[in-house]
């Protein structure tokens, strides 16, 4: 037995000796085209006939919130259709499932047709697409890179035993941008929880469509995590020869877009108009002053310097709240540097309130653990805390006028995961960053503010009308120190005195992550 346990730890020891990083090789150089180059495309000119329509001066950016989860799917696939020159995505999660696989093929089209595609992604959210990325990598039009990659392909998560601090900085940002010309920015991964396409778990969630002058600067921002020293060509990380060729993979997705369960997503683009109506100059956007925040690469590496990181820019384009703060995210961890800077608003009279995932809705019990001690602190700062049920009532605005209304939650078996932040009416911030320390300090992240008091108002609405109805009222009774659930609905509304649909077991764990050091990796 002894030699038998011995054996097995050499054999992993030697498994494991080779995790990590290669040593950078000569890579191919290539940066997006400029938006000149593509001015005459069917998006360009598009884009110029919408600003040209609208009054817009070159400065603003144009955008439009995709909030359904089919149209956001629909919007995908149909930039890559429409798209003439490049498509250049980047994304930390991309499943090998219906709507990935049919997102992928989009690309096979698209580079078909002379587009050139480059394709990012965090290695961590790669899980079964060597093959898959191998076959899109061997296409003369199609360039695959993987960010901060894993050198242990199976099973990867040992690679975490030897190269942990290294790997558990991700690339958290998600663009998906055509001609230099259109990109969508926001909280979406590939996959189909994403886009609603699963029986399990749905993602409520939030992109936006932009157009304008925020282009060229995502554009930029592609080109800097393209070209970082820790985005590797697929081809010098997954060294093993492909079982699937690029022609088999065509094949797959020819299919796949043909059969019946992709019907429902092969009639979303199809019956989806508003990439037709931005080409027609038909789209009806809102024209603002807009920034994009974005982590610098090197915040994998742990060199990026605080000032630098995307909390602080975030913070700087928003601007101190002086009315109100509308904050939502699914994974939200104040720390008691943030419970702190949250007080001292309060103290300013701002309005804070917040919408997050209750225990019953979150998708990782671990970071609600993170979370659940600093409700006490919050509410005694006089925070409106709410956090959405799994299953509630599904929002339906009542007019156009609600058209920015927060994604409809409340779907059966929904679970919050946009990100978005309205400061004073005025600014929103959109994008894949977590109020939480691992998007403030570990992974890197982007995302877009815009100054959008129709946008704003509409969120502030949103905590007003639909978030009530579709969350728990979390309050803290003073006189017994307890936290009570109210909820929105019923006749009269439940309250609980204890949190809604919470096992022993996961109120041990949650006990129990609250008490340990770990919320750095929360």
């Amino acid at each position: 037995m002894r030699c038998l346990l011995a054996c097995c730890a050499l054999a992993l020891s030697l498994l494991l000796s080779g995790c990590g990083l290669p040593p950078p090789q000569e890579r191919t150089t290539s940066q997006g085209l400029e938006v000149a180059e593509t001015a005459s495309t069917p998006l360009g000119k598009g884009v110029d006939a919408l600003r040209r329509q609208a009054g817009a001066t070159p400065d603003l950016t144009g955008f439009y919130a995709l909030l359904d989860a089919k149209e956001a799917f629909a919007a995908r696939a149909l930039m890559a259709r429409m798209a003439q020159r490049s498509l250049d995505i980047q994304y930390y999660i991309w499943r090998g499932d219906k709507t990935g696989d049919l997102l992928a093929h989009e690309l096979i089209l698209a580079a078909d047709r002379g587009v050139r595609v480059r394709l990012l992604l965090d290695d961590a959210g790669t899980e079964g697409l060597d093959d898959t990325l191998l076959a899109l990598d061997s296409h003369p039009l199609i360039e695959v890179r993987l960010f901060n990659p894993f050198t242990l392909r199976w099973p990867k998560p040992l690679g975490y035993t030897t190269d942990f601090f290294r790997l558990n900085r991700r690339m958290h940002n998600k663009s998906f941008t055509a001609d230099n010309q259109a990109t969508i920015v926001g909280g979406r991964n590939v996959g189909n929880e994403y886009f609603g396409a699963t029986d399990g778990v749905l993602f409520a969630d939030l992109d936006l469509l932009a157009v304008g002058a925020i282009v060229p600067a995502v554009s930029k921002d592609f080109d800097r995590y393209w070209a970082s020293t820790v985005s590797y060509p697929v081809g010098q990380i997954v060294t093993r020869p492909a079982s699937l060729s690029l022609q088999g993979l065509r094949a797959q997705g020819h299919t796949l877009l043909e059969s019946a369960q992709a019907r429902d997503y092969r009639d979303a683009v199809t019956q989806t108009p508003f990439i037709q109506r931005l080409v027609q100059a038909q789209l009806p956007m809102e024209w603002v002053p807009a920034r994009l925040v974005s982590d610098d690469p090197a915040k994998a590496l742990g060199t990026t310097q605080a000032r630098q990181l995307i909390g602080t820019q975030i913070r700087d384009a928003l601007g101190e709240p002086e009315h109100s703060l509308n904050l939502v995210s699914p994974y939200f961890i104040p720390t008691e540097e943030g419970v702190q800077a949250i007080a001292a608003l309060r103290d300013k009279g701002v309005q804070v309130r917040v919408l997050t995932n209750s225990a019953q809705a979150t998708d990782v019990t671990v970071v609600h653990a993170g979370y659940a001690k600093y409700r006490p602190p919050l509410l005694r700062h006089g925070v409106e805390l709410y956090e959405l049920r799994r299953t509630a009532p599904r929002y339906v605005p009542d007019d156009e006028r609600q058209k920015f209304a927060l994604p409809a939650l409340g779907s059966s078996g929904s679970s919050l995961h946009a990100k978005t932040m309205a400061v004073d009416g005025k600014r929103v911030f959109v994008g894949s960053f977590n109020f939480d320390p691992r998007s403030a300090a570990l992974n890197t992240e982007m995302g877009i503010v815009v100054d959008s008091p129709a946008l704003a108002t509409q969120i502030e609405q949103g905590f007003a009308t639909q978030i009530p109805a579709m969350a728990y009222r979390v309050v803290l009774d003073e006189k017994e120190g307890q936290l009570r659930w109210h909820s929105g609905v019923g006749h009269p509304p439940p309250v609980y005195n204890t949190e809604p649909d919470m096992s022993l077991a996961r109120s041990l764990l949650v006990w129990l992550v609250g008490i340990l050091p770990v919320e750095w990796l929360l």
